[in-house]
């Protein structure tokens, strides 16, 4: 049974930096793309970042581009999300999902997603 297990979020002070985690359990991921989404109280649901199978690429939301990190483990199996200078805006909880082969920006491309974890951001 396939399970994404995100971790690492919490409550840091604006300008701090959190690195997020989300472990894939249940097969072999290497040939899958994964990717961070986020969604804020009262919005919808955004991509953040992917990086593909076998780590050979990644790509990420422009506006977050230099503050947030994305990488994975040699087993394939974790990715991180390294995300830094927070500000309050970046309050939400994270997700992790995971495709395979293909790559995308869009939700409904990720057939696999864990329950999230929660980062909130002081001011």
């Amino acid at each position: 049974q396939v399970q994404l297990v995100e971790s690492g979020g919490g409550l840091v002070q604006a300008g701090g930096s959190l690195r997020l985690s989300c472990k894939a359990s249940g097969r072999t991921f290497s040939l899958y793309t994964m990717a961070w989404f986020r969604q804020a109280p009262g919005k919808k649901r955004e991509f953040a970042a992917y990086i593909t199978l076998n780590g050979g690429s990644t790509y990420y939301t422009d506006s977050l581009k230099d503050r947030f990190t994305i990488s994975r483990d040699k087993a394939y199996n974790t990715v991180y999300l390294q995300v830094n200078s927070l500000k309050p805006e970046d309050t939400a909880i994270y997700y992790c999902a995971a495709r395979k082969l293909r790559y995308g920006t869009r939700q409904d491309e990720y057939e696999y997603w864990g329950q999230g974890t929660q980062v909130t951001v002081a001011s």
